[in-house]
């Protein structure tokens, strides 16, 4: 058993400070949700009554913003604060944390019960009722946040404004420091830089309200969570969002979060608002959501490698690149693909051979060692149990996958070079605009490529499954205009 520690130390005091009775600090758990922020359980003893609060701080402790883009915890608590004063469900701010309190940038919050996993919201018995009218919620929801002033409210001071155009070069240029040739995302950056919609005046953009990221009781939501990202700009992208299929928890059917359709969504964002959003203004939203997270998954393994929080669950998110990207193939150059065949992987012995050593281990891993702890660990051994079914299936896959993209690179480059130096060529190509993104060829072979790797990466993802479909389809489904 291990004894108070200075975590343990520093939050009681926090908590002696904030809450009127405060006797005990039973216990602070952290929760297994959030790869970019923690969130804790902490049980406490008040006025000799038990109860639980929600805590949630930066990764690691640490007491600095990350990067001018995101406003930072403190102003994230004053988010929720004043959307709640607007009438968004929330729950209610206890305290934030100074950084003499030795915690780093947090806030302590009141503790509300529902349900946040995505997934379980939509197969829960207990959500049958509410989830056909929870894509009309969502919008009412949004319209509510978007009609928040930020002058009068003061969050101008706080947020940056960023319009779309620069929205989408700023994730691009993130993605250039990466050093990563995915021409895929590169393809997508010139389709969005061609198909920017009107700009209007900045407004409140949650920026990342999708399911996953709100609470939900038989009643409905009960609260808006992570505000990490909020900006000033067009508010659509919140609509977008929340139909990016990476989100949906492979209802692909459902676009609104897997549960909803994007009528309702649009009539109940109309019921607050008066405003009649276009599809295809959602639709633009959504090729970037894609885009955006398809960049984001690549970044966590650029924070694994960096620091400070160095989990085994960054490395696995990032290797869900691949299946944005195939979900922008899905929305922009849909059609037929071909998936490579399986081979025996090369092993220096078959006593036991490499796939059979991986698979011992996930099998440890997932069946052996993940019932038997509790908590967030428990949840990072299925996580590093899926990094080596990953690892297991490049084996298998990945000789043949790259060896086909090699050829469609020398074909449609009309050179000959490494793959490596293939893939900067073409990279390039399209970032300096010297690639015509209509070059033909271009486009079944970004199919071929993404396709093959999200197989490799994720092969139970519904854009691969919606992908492959198109093998089966004599037509194709146009695609909004702009």
């Amino acid at each position: 058993m291990g004894g108070v520690t200075a975590f343990d130390d520093h939050l009681a005091t926090v908590l002696t400070r904030c809450v009127p009775g405060f006797s005990e600090l039973v216990s602070a758990e952290r929760l297994s949700a959030g790869a970019s922020q923690e969130t804790y359980r902490i049980t406490i003893v008040a006025d000799g009554i038990r109860s639980v609060l929600a805590m949630r701080r930066a990764a690691g402790g640490v007491s600095e913003k990350p990067d001018d883009t995101r406003p930072g915890l403190p102003v994230e608590a004053e988010l929720m604060r004043v959307a709640k004063a607007a009438g968004v469900p929330e729950p209610t701010i206890i305290e934030v944390l100074d950084p003499a309190d030795g915690l780093g940038l947090g806030f302590i919050m009141e503790w509300l019960d529902g349900e946040t996993l995505g997934s379980r919201i939509l197969r829960s018995d207990e959500l049958a009722q509410i989830r056909p009218k929870l894509a009309f919620q969502c919008g009412e929801i949004l319209a509510k946040i978007h009609a928040i002033d930020p002058h009068e409210t003061g969050l101008v001071e706080h947020l940056t404004v960023v319009p779309t155009e620069d929205f989408v070069r700023r994730m691009w240029e993130q993605y250039h420091e990466f050093a990563s040739p995915q021409p895929m995302i590169d393809f997508t950056a010139r389709w969005l830089l061609d198909h920017l919609p009107p700009a209007d005046e900045p407004q409140l953009v949650h920026n990342d309200f999708r399911n996953g990221n709100f609470m939900v009781t038989p009643d409905g939501i009960n609260a808006v969570l992570d505000w990490e990202v909020a900006h000033l700009g067009d508010p659509i992208r919140d609509l977008g969002w929340i139909c990016t299929n990476s989100w949906r928890f492979g209802r692909r059917d459902l676009p609104v979060g897997g549960f909803g359709e994007r009528g309702d969504l649009l009539d109940g964002y109309e019921s607050v608002s008066g405003i009649r959003v276009s599809e295809e203004h959602v639709h633009f939203w959504e090729v970037f959501g894609s885009f955006w997270w398809a960049i984001g998954c690549i970044n966590m393994a650029h924070h694994w490698r960096t620091g400070p929080d160095q989990t085994v669950e960054r490395p696995g998110i990032a290797r869900r690149s691949s299946e944005c990207q195939v979900d922008c193939v899905n929305l922009l150059v849909p059609g037929p693909v071909t998936v490579v065949e399986s081979t025996t992987p090369a092993s220096s012995t078959d006593t036991p051979s490499v796939e059979e050593l991986l698979t011992s281990v996930s099998d440890f891993l997932r069946n052996d060692l993940r019932p038997s702890i509790e908590g967030r660990n428990g949840f990072l051994s299925l996580v590093a149990s899926n990094s080596l079914e990953i690892a297991k299936r490049e084996l298998t896959l990945g000789p043949a996958h790259l060896a086909a993209e090699h050829a469609r690179l020398e074909a449609l480059l009309s050179t000959r070079a490494d793959l490596d130096s293939l893939r900067w060529q073409l990279t390039n190509g399209l970032r300096s605009g010297e690639i015509d993104v209509d070059m033909p060829g271009l486009h079944s072979h970004l199919r071929a490529t993404v396709v093959n790797q999200v197989a490799i990466d994720q092969p139970k993802y519904s854009g691969l499954t919606a992908a492959l479909a198109a093998n089966h389809s004599d037509s194709r489904e146009p695609l909004p205009p702009l």
